[in-house]
């Protein structure tokens, strides 16, 4: 017979603490003392649920991705549309994302599913790993700047007119001319969408050339 107290938590309820904290606090507010005092415990007990605090961020990764079987059929903008709505649910996620280890089935079943929507591309295995890690990594820094810019209190309009300033500056300085023929072809005001930026990350990774007057999710079925 096994001695001593039986656990007061399950493992999937110091995760959920932990994601708690760090949904309202970030990540840097997430330590093995907050997570106790969220759940009423020693600090020392949760070392029965969890070995350190990169442990339980592996966990929280894992736990939060779960995937909707409604997207197992998505191609690549649909993948990477659906980590950015994960993001943005919890962005902490970003910074949490270099070196995570991809052992459970939440992520491992995700990049099964990027891997199947690029089957058909010809690439290699490690290419299309490359692919996947790279486009990852594009979806945490576009929603890291998202959440920064929204923390800010600075709309997209205004963050485009700043820019816009900054642009119309250097090309009257004349030093620039590819900058200022850029800056004549092409609007320089419209807000640029996820979807159109996503949509050419593929096509250059993959191969393809989008219509960049065209929206993506119109074709996105």
């Amino acid at each position: 017979m096994p001695r001593g107290r039986p656990p007061a938590h399950t493992r999937s309820q110091v995760v959920t603490a932990a994601i708690a904290v760090a949904d309202a606090e970030g990540l840097d507010a997430l330590t093995m003392r907050r997570v106790a005092a969220e759940l009423g415990a020693g600090v020392m007990s949760l070392y029965t649920y969890v070995r350190d605090k990169d442990d339980l961020v592996d966990l929280m990764v894992e736990q939060v991705s779960e995937f909707d079987p409604a997207l197992a059929g998505a191609d690549l903008l649909g993948l990477v549309s659906w980590q950015r709505d994960l993001m943005l649910k919890h962005p902490w996620m970003p910074s949490a994302l270099p070196m995570r280890k991809i052992a459970g089935p939440n992520l491992l079943g995700h990049l099964e599913r990027g891997l199947v929507a690029l089957e058909t591309t010809g690439l290699p295995g490690a290419a299309k790993m490359e692919v996947l890690a790279l486009l990852t990594g594009f979806v945490a820094s576009y929603v890291s700047n998202e959440v920064a810019q929204a923390r800010a209190g600075v709309t997209d309009s205004q963050r485009i007119q700043q820019h816009v300033t900054q642009l119309q500056a250097a090309v009257a300085s004349g030093a620039y001319p590819q900058l200022a023929r850029a800056f004549a072809e092409g609007s320089t005001t419209a807000t640029p969408s996820f979807e159109r930026i996503a949509a050419r990350m593929i096509a250059g990774l993959v191969g393809g050339h989008p219509d960049p007057t065209s929206d993506p999710k119109a074709t996105q079925h």
